[in-house]
């Protein structure tokens, strides 16, 4: 659109204002999109007219359109779901979650669950975050302050948000003028003219008689200007003017169609009301440019383009920071990288990405098969063989399949709004499937739809109806309803029609129709015939496509003889604007290509892929993804732009991506609320993983998991003899009597005895292996599961919705199987992960309380309760189980003691023995809750035999524990006792590594060095390491983009003795922080470019964190001794926070204690709330006695967000950050005793990782800070390099992200390692016993400010 029009649309906007038409402003302000007026959006925020507000939003932005948008939309939304809770309206509450709020799980699934789960909870303030939730009004309030951020944000809404600034009634000044000037033209001016009308040119009748003046031809400056004319006054709006034909592209196609063309006589208008004849001439017939000088010509391209909005969609980074208007771009924006290559089978002739979830990907092959492929898990979630569906609707296709070559799949697509699938196949038929459900497609319909192949497919919305176009070999278009119904049939092309382009320009619905003559047609929906009739580049085969905006149009094919053209086409000439350089061979066939971002073209020849930016002819770029391409690859863009897919020769394709995209297939292996997923979540699982055991590998299908029958042989029983027989009295009714089963693909069914079949088909969460109990007296259903990628889920069910009424949390770690469980006494839930058995209050998703038993469980214990619930039953790692017990269970194991009964006793008691070859471990084990409990297990016997006759029966249950061996402690001094995993090119000892952290992904390892470089190493996924995770037994990659570039850090007059570097590394690891005594600088993850520098020093930067809730805030600590609360977004300090007396050594968010815990080197721990960031507390050190407050000290929060780790190099201390009380202290000694280095929590938070300045590194027990293993500098560095090693200690360490038994150590002759434990073993070491019955070791010695009773608990 012109500025002129643009700036008429303003014009018109202010007449509207003035004259009071209210509504008709706002509707063609969202209608224009050139003008968003806060003021009556902020009126609908506060009226609370949500529908209004979000219908208003959309003329200017989308939900997907960026980041910003996404998180406007999903405030308005979360605020009218928290209305409708908030008055109670329940239905209205679920409504809105699964209407409004469900497409945001697709980015933040924990973020769903959550508010999922405050439909349990009779009031949402309960919910700590929003216990400060106020009325209504101030909700509203406090949201749109928030909205009005994003929106001044949201690059969507420059240029957008200001009225420019115009006189009053500028409209009427400019039509006055207008008609002063026509009056002057008259050839009989009157003094006072009659103006009537604004619909044609002013004119002043001649007058009549005799005494009519002779016409004078006088200069315009000559004629006098009328004294008054008649005003358009301020409250005498215009007379309704009569719509004007608005043609639109097409016609300017049209208007230059060839004399030889047929061009129907009608003309492409806004409206479905036809034209009349005689405007054809004018559409025919080329304008002659008004003469100078002259107002605007309200009938060109410009005007009837008039309310076209090609606003294109600029990408938005996950952090935005301070930019030219103009969004910039690179080649880096290209998907180039090869993420994968997968086997399809056959060779691939069609694909299409999901318009909505952009790793979904269809796929249609030569074999005639369709399949659906989940690429963030490299799963075919679907594969569908072609079939007839219907052979007697079917005759003449099967006539000719049965003597014609075998079927193709020729075009697959995806619906618009992704809920169907078309498929068009090289012989007659189309197939329509609904995608409704995960991992199905359904069956629609099955249409003979032409005579020959179908040679494309597409989807179009001809009056608002979803329908199918098609084209063939029968050289005809036709159109089709979702019922297979015929509703166009368009005839004209000569040859078979090769391709189909179906658009819409604001409300005209039109096709384009390429023939392989090269011949290119435009339809409407009227069966009048073809609009335009225009030859392609090349005369041969030829496919047409817009740019993702509408605004573009482009096309590629090839010639006969193998000459390739890509072209954009000037729509209102119907000529080519420019043609794309850059095709270099002669083809043996046509070239694909597509558009994407409404900035890049791309197309496939001589196997590589060619790109180009669409305003410039030359070709940007090209790749042969690592060869192997088909010589004139096929290719496809996911709607976002940031994934391609791309054919092979060798059947399959492979999917280029590009930082983004990468980053998006590595969220679909983000374990969900499986509960509430969508249909393509729901299928985003991992194969391989075997339910039962670690060590056996998963079948890929459940007819590989049965087991082979042995030979069969019928049993039979004939008489109440040959069974145990009872009849229950009054009880024939059986319809109550039903059975719920589960199966492995997560199916729930419901079955009564009748032979009927299902009575329900629901979905239990994670979709995989899920048992089913009731509570004892049946009132209540449960379920436990595992998905296939190792999350695990425990739900409540509501039975009369057959809907999951809660969701238990506590679940800390990926499984390798299928976590078991139990209930117990109608109030108590338990099962077995991580080697622990967790307990739940049947009324509370939080964790009761876990156990470990004293160590030595599966990673995934079965277990069982007895009926009481004072026994548990759990299985050991040594072929045994043990039996956990409360004070009843205990006093009824005595009971047993008594020699009588013995026929009587419980199955449970007769297992408690020790049996030669297997022996049977029970041992003692404390846990925290009441007695009584179920779920507290008690000390009770270990390797008694209760039925031995000859061995003496002890008294009570403490004469029969074993007395346990002198406990010893793990020490690993050779690379032998563990797995060790050296990072490669890591060889500058003049750098020692001084901050080293784990990706969040846990499948790469970041290092700092002391000289301000970082580095990164990845472990790629392969045979030896499936996962891809980071692991000690695979060595991994020294990653580097390929553009060289070293992520270095600013160290401009920085002396690096002194520097003090630090990092912190984005939730998404896209983007990494860090300093070395410079500037701070923010590099891009998968380029390792500096997208921006801030805070120059002095000071400098010493410590960087991430807000949890905001990455774009980051606190950063200062040299100076001060913390600064920084906005990157708007590049601006918001806080500045004063309370250390010397330089900033560590800072740590508390989520859900609201504060922020500081330390410095003045062994200060200071608290700071996260809402005003004032601070409440300062803590000194308590330091041993002739220590100095030197040294920097460490802080780290607990998983629980409550413990707070603390470690210098006096001690490592666990403070209760509530109230900042010490819990336990630790103090370096005996086998430890040189200063700390370092320290940090395992991701269970159940181990801590700590290094020594001697070489040491000592794993503790998290509770107890007691000792469990020591792992000796010898294990890290070679005899040799030992020898030669002048002071070389572990500087830094870092655990794994997912695995709470691996971690990483920097050293400091700049090497980095992973270390793990042997698999035989499994983790470092065992807990040291309270009392180990030799005495306390000092090694493990701790001091508490508790009573002993605390300090035991």
């Amino acid at each position: 659109m012109s500025s002129l029009s643009r700036e008429l649309v303003f014009l018109i906007l202010q007449f509207l204002e003035e004259e009071k038409f209210k509504e008709s402003v706002h509707k063609l302000e969202k209608e224009s999109g050139f003008f968003f007026n806060m003021k009556y959006f902020e009126e609908k925020v506060q009226a609370g007219e949500w529908d209004e507000v979000e219908k208003y939003l959309t003329g200017f932005t989308k939900v997907d359109d960026n980041r910003y948008s996404m998180k406007i939309f999903f405030e308005i939304r979360k605020q009218k779901y928290l209305e409708a809770l908030d008055r109670q309206d329940r239905a209205s509450a679920v409504e809105i979650l699964v209407g409004d709020l469900k497409v945001f799980s697709t980015f933040n699934e924990e973020l769903y669950k959550e508010i999922t789960q405050l439909l349990t909870l009779n009031n949402f303030r309960e919910n700590e975050q929003l216990s400060k939730y106020g009325d209504t009004k101030t909700a509203r309030g406090i949201m749109l302050i928030e909205l009005k951020k994003l929106i001044d944000a949201n690059p969507l809404f420059r240029d957008k948000l200001v009225f420019p600034t115009l006189k009053s009634s500028r409209l009427r000044t400019l039509i006055n003028q207008s008609l002063n000037w026509q009056h002057q033209l008259c050839k009989n001016p009157r003094p006072n003219p009659d103006i009537k009308t604004l619909f044609t040119d002013h004119s002043c009748a001649p007058p009549n008689g005799p005494l009519a003046p002779t016409p004078v031809n006088l200069p315009v400056a000559a004629v006098a200007k009328p004294a008054t004319y008649t005003s358009l006054g301020a409250h005498g709006p215009f007379p309704p003017a009569a719509a004007t034909a608005n043609a639109n592209a097409l016609a300017g196609w049209m208007a230059n169609a060839s004399a030889s063309s047929s061009v129907q006589a009608a003309v492409v208008t806004a409206s479905t009301i036809p034209v009349p004849q005689n405007q054809v001439s004018m559409l025919k017939r080329p304008r002659t440019p008004p003469p100078a000088p002259s107002m605007i010509d309200y009938q060109n391209a410009d005007h009837e383009q008039l309310m076209k909005r090609l606003r294109p969609t600029p990408s938005v980074e996950e952090v935005s920071y301070p930019t030219a208007r103009q969004v910039p771009w690179s080649l880096d924006d290209l998907p180039r990288t090869v993420a994968m290559t997968l086997h399809q089978g056959s060779s691939v002739t069609s694909m299409d990405f999901h318009p909505s979830h952009q790793t979904l990907l269809l796929v249609g092959s030569n074999n005639g098969e369709i399949a659906l492929w989940e690429l963030g898990l490299r799963d075919r979630l679907v594969s569908k063989p072609f079939k007839i569906w219907d052979k007697t609707n079917c005759l003449p296709f099967q006539a000719a399949a049965a003597k014609d070559a075998p079927i193709s799949v020729s075009r697959v697509s995806w619906s618009p709004d992704g809920n169907f699938v078309g498929v068009a196949f090289t012989k007659h038929l189309i197939h329509l499937y609904a995608y409704t459900a995960p991992n199905e497609l359904a069956q629609r319909i099955e249409v003979d739809a032409h005579i020959g192949g179908v040679n494309d497919l597409a989807f179009a919305h001809p009056n608002k109806q979803l329908c199918i176009v098609t084209c063939g070999d029968d050289k005809l278009i036709k159109v089709w309803d979702l019922t297979g119904r015929r509703l166009f049939n368009f005839e004209g092309h000569d040859t078979p029609v090769y391709s189909i382009c179906p658009h819409h320009k604001e409300s005209i619905q039109f096709i384009f129709s390429t023939a392989i003559d090269g011949k290119i047609k435009a339809w409407l929906y009227d069966n009048i015939g073809s609009r335009v009739d225009y030859d392609a580049p090349g005369h041969w085969c030829t496919t047409m496509l817009y740019s993702a905006d509408g605004s573009r149009l482009f096309s590629c094919g090839t010639s006969k003889d193998g000459e390739s053209f890509l072209v954009e086409w000037n729509e209102s000439e119907g000529a080519i604007k420019r043609t794309y350089n850059g095709f270099r061979k002669k083809s043996a066939g046509v070239v694909q290509f597509d558009t994407t971002q409404n900035r890049f073209l791309a197309a496939g020849e001589d196997g590589q892929i060619k790109f180009w930016d669409m305003d410039n002819i030359n070709i940007l770029t090209s790749t042969d993804a690592d060869g192997g391409l088909q010589g004139l690859p096929r290719l496809r863009f996911n709607k976002e732009g940031n994934l391609l897919a791309v054919t092979t020769l060798d059947n399959g394709f492979k999917i280029l991506a590009n930082a983004v995209g990468l980053r998006s297939l590595r969220t679909v292996e983000t374990p969900a609320f499986e509960a509430l997923r969508s249909p393509i979540e729901s299928a985003a699982v991992k194969n391989g993983v075997e339910p039962m055991g670690r060590n056996v590998e998963k079948p890929r299908n459940a007819e590989d998991v049965i087991e082979r029958p042995k030979p069969w042989q019928l049993s039979e029983i004939v008489d109440p003899v040959q069974c145990r027989l009872a009849t229950m009295p009054d009880n024939t009714d059986s319809s109550s009597k039903f059975i719920f089963s589960t199966a492995i693909d997560g199916k729930i069914k419901a079955w009564l005895y009748d032979n009927i079949g299902s009575r329900v088909d629901y979905d239990a969460p994670g979709h995989w292996c899920t048992t089913m109990l009731y509570s004892a007296d049946g009132s209540r259903l449960f379920s436990c599961g595992t998905s296939k990628d190792g999350e695990s889920f425990l739900v409540e069910w509501n039975e009369s919705e057959g809907a999951i009424k809660r969701t238990y949390n506590g679940f800390r770690k990926k499984s390798a199987g299928v976590v078991q469980f139990d209930t117990t006494q109608n109030r108590f839930l338990a099962a077995g992960e991580d080697g622990q058995i967790k307990f739940w209050d049947m009324d509370n998703i939080n964790i009761l309380t876990s156990t470990d038993a004293d160590g030595g469980l599966q990673g995934l214990p079965r277990l069982r309760f007895n009926k009481e619930g004072n026994l548990l039953a759990v299985t050991t790692l040594d072929n045994g189980f043990k039996i956990l017990a409360n004070a009843v269970g205990l006093r009824s194991l005595r009971t047993v003691e008594t020699p009588a009964f013995e026929a009587l006793r419980s199955p449970i008691e007769s297992a408690a023995v020790k049996v030669s070859g297997s022996s049977v471990n029970i041992s003692p084990v404390n846990c925290k809750v009441e007695r009584s409990s179920p779920a507290r297990p008690s000390p009770i016997l270990n390797g008694v035999e209760p039925m031995g006759r000859n061995v003496e029966k002890p008294r009570n249950a403490e004469d029969v524990i074993e007395r346990p061996k002198p406990w010893q402690l793990s020490e690993i001094v050779d690379p032998v006792q563990c797995r060790l995993a050296t990072m490669p090119d890591n060889t500058d000892s003049s750098s020692k590594v001084v901050r080293l952290l784990y990706t969040n992904s846990g499948a790469g390892l970041l290092a700092l060095g002391s000289n301000g470089v970082q580095k990164l190493w990845k472990w790629s996924r392969n045979e030896q390491n499936p996962t891809g995770k980071a692991t000690a037994s695979v060595v991994p990659q020294h990653w580097q983009p390929n553009n060289g570039l070293l992520m270095t850090n600013d160290i401009t007059g920085v002396n690096l003795d002194d520097a003090v570097p630090c990092i912190a590394l984005s939730k998404n690891d896209s983007y990494v922080m860090s300093a070395c005594g410079g500037k701070v600088s923010l590099f891009n993850m998968m380029t390792f470019k500096v997208m921006t520098t801030f805070m120059p020093p002095p000071p400098a930067s010493t410590y960087l964190a991430f807000h949890p809730q905001d990455n774009n805030i980051i606190a950063i600590g200062m040299e100076d001794s001060t913390i600064h609360i920084y906005n990157v977004r708007v590049d601006e300090v918001k806080s500045k926070l004063r309370g250390h007396q010397k330089r900033i050594s560590g800072l740590a968010f508390s989520t859900n204690l609201n504060i922020l815990v500081s330390s410095g080197a003045d062994a200060q721990l200071c608290v700071w709330s996260i809402d005003t960031w004032e601070k409440r507390k300062s803590v000194p050190l308590q330091l041993p006695a002739g220590k100095t407050p030197v040294g920097d000290t460490r802080v780290q929060f607990n998983s629980d967000q409550i413990r707070l780790l603390v470690a210098h190099e006096t001690q490592l201390a666990i403070y209760d950050a509530s109230k900042m009380d010490r819990i336990q202290q630790w103090v370096p000694q005996d086998v430890l005793p040189a200063p700390i280095s370092n320290a940090c929590y395992s991701c269970n938070s159940r181990l801590i990782y700590a290094t020594f300045c001697d070489g040491n590194t000592g794993v503790f027990d998290a509770d107890s800070l007691r000792l469990k293993c020591r792992i000796a500098l010898s294990t890290y560095l070679s005899p040799t390099a030992l020898n030669g090693s002048q002071g070389v200690y572990p500087v830094v360490a870092a655990a794994h992200p997912l695995d709470p038994n691996q971690f990483g150590v920097g050293l400091s002759d700049g090497s980095v390692k992973v270390i793990e434990p042997n698999e035989s073993e499994g983790k470092w070491g065992t807990n040291p016993p309270l009392d180990n019955g030799i005495g306390r070791t000092a090694s493990s010695s701790t001091t508490s400010n508790h009573t002993p009773d605390q300090a035991q608990r």
